[in-house]
């Protein structure tokens, strides 16, 4: 976004020490703005891209310097998330070169839904993208955020065309997206990408159903449970087929 000609940011949030959105100690900015509507989103109050603190990219890089000696002691850096951070990519472009000139890491956590020259830009400055693949099937995947699959596959043959460091995410939700044969689909998919070095399978959750109440929204997943850890394994189990590294968030 702009503003009197200078490039600004909406940011909903800072985590100063975090430890999941990448390697080593991070640096987490959650972006406003997503045009995905993930039916198991914890972070909906994000979605809109005109709330949250505004920022310059001067201001926000203030903030990280201040924990530059505990990312580079831990192999860590700034994570984007949000949010879909490439909705704001003009903006994480500036912060994420001033990293770069001063040695830090940058990821990106991002659907891959969002596509354009700052975007591209972004990208020349990241070290790894953290790469959020709702479901396989894109019936499915359009079930679970309302848009298409395509682009986020488009993304990912640039990204291996670049060859950038990419993790993949995937979000285990029964009767949604724990279809094993769509699972294995992914899995053999996957193996044409060298530059996958790790997929994240991550449990579903409802830590952040009382954001859905708050802010009026439906929440469809109510009764849904958290997958069992039987199947779980099952599915890391098929995500490490040919070698790949799996890690297991529950």
């Amino acid at each position: 976004m702009m503003k009197d000609n200078k490039v600004i940011g909406r940011i909903h949030s800072i985590e100063s020490c975090g430890t999941v959105d990448g390697p080593g100690i991070r640096f987490v900015v959650f972006m406003q703005g997503c045009v995905l509507r993930c039916r198991y989103c914890h972070n909906p109050d994000t979605w809109e891209i005109n709330r949250g603190n505004e920022y310059t990219p001067q201001e926000l890089m203030a903030e990280i310097r201040k924990y530059k000696s505990y990312m580079k002691f831990s192999g860590g850096g700034v994570t984007f998330t949000g949010g879909e951070p490439l909705l704001q990519a003009e903006f994480v472009a500036e912060v994420s070169k001033m990293c770069k000139e001063e040695g830090i890491s940058v990821a990106i956590d991002t659907s891959g839904f969002i596509w354009n020259d700052a975007v591209q830009r972004v990208l020349d400055y990241t070290d790894i993208i953290l790469l959020d693949i709702k479901n396989f099937d894109p019936i499915i995947y359009r079930e679970v955020t309302g848009v298409s699959l395509d682009p986020t596959l488009r993304l990912m043959d640039y990204l291996r065309g670049k060859n950038i460091n990419t993790w993949i995410r995937y979000v285990l939700v029964p009767n949604l997206t724990d279809n094993l044969e769509n699972i294995e689909e992914l899995s053999r998919y996957l193996d044409q990408y060298p530059n996958v070095s790790k997929i994240e399978l991550l449990g579903f959750h409802k830590m952040g159903e009382y954001k859905w109440e708050e802010l009026g929204l439906e929440y469809t997943l109510a009764n849904t449970r958290e997958p069992a850890k039987d199947l779980l394994n099952q599915v890391k189990e098929i995500l490490e087929r040919n070698g790949k590294n799996v890690s297991l968030n529950s």
